[in-house]
């Protein structure tokens, strides 16, 4: 994969279609197996949210380099409710939902970069980058 993907989330086939993108393409960056399903969990989970809360929206998928390695990057964006207190998002065990509160916290624990811009009723972007080591 050359050009970042993009890839939209409206079901459950989705996200299979998402996990199975990523897991792909973290492969060809060259990211340790566990490296791999830390980052096809964080997708899972971050796909999954945006179709639970926010009905649905998409993710990006990229190869990434800095002077150092290359990574793999993943902007996950919709068009939702957006998040009113992103700091009570990130608490483990926090939800508004049936979920177990690990989605964001979670996802955050598993990757090297987590960045999370939400504004009430415009919708959440997210992007998170796992490096090669």
């Amino acid at each position: 994969m050359t050009s970042p993907s993009e890839l939209p989330i409206s079901g459950n086939s989705d996200v299979v279609l998402i996990r199975q993108q990523v897991r792909t393409v973290a492969v060809e960056v060259g990211l340790s197996l566990v490296d791999q399903t830390k980052i096809v969990t964080a997708a899972s989970e971050l796909a999954r949210n945006a179709l639970v809360y926010a009905g649905g929206g998409r993710v990006r998928i990229e190869i990434v380099h800095n002077n150092v390695r290359a990574g793999l990057r993943l902007t996950v964006s919709d068009d939702g409710p957006g998040i009113p207190d992103i700091d009570q998002a990130l608490v483990d065990g926090w939800t508004t939902g049936n979920g177990l509160g690990l989605g964001l916290s979670g996802s955050r624990r598993l990757v090297d970069e987590f960045d999370l811009r939400s504004v009430p009723g415009e919708g959440t972007l997210i992007t998170v980058t796992k490096w090669a080591r």
